[in-house]
């Protein structure tokens, strides 16, 4: 069992930036493929960024490309989501979640979510 407690989110205007982080309580965090998902009021969750077991790749959804970055610190068993030029289409409840495997397939399905934490973007 992994548990995930996401911490970071908040209130910022647009433009601003701010830093998720997740702690997992993993005794193997380095078997985990790591994601950040977020969703929207009556939507589904949705996929936003993925790192692979050692940091070495990571994957993100076309509209943070650039503007997100993913990353991990296995000594911590922490993973970190650091978000930068905010939209007012970017507030959203922001999930962390991890998967069983050292490697990421588009479409995969976590096997452990966070709590989540709120970002909301003010324009």
């Amino acid at each position: 069992q992994v548990q995930l407690v996401e911490s970071g989110g908040g209130l910022v205007q647009a433009g601003g930036s701010l830093r998720l982080s997740c702690a997992a309580s993993a005794r193997t965090f380095s078997n985990y493929v790591m994601g950040w998902f977020r969703q929207y009021p009556g939507k589904e969750r949705e996929f936003v960024a993925a790192v692979t077991w050692n940091g070495g790749t990571t994957y993100y959804t076309d509209s943070v490309k650039g503007r997100f970055t993913i990353s991990r610190d296995n000594a911590k068993t922490t993973v970190y989501l650091q978000v930068n030029s905010l939209e007012p289409e970017d507030t959203a409840i922001y999930y962390c979640a991890a998967f069983i495997s050292r490697w990421y397939m588009s479409g995969q399905k976590p096997d452990y979510w966070g709590q989540g934490t709120q970002v909301t973007v003010s324009s």
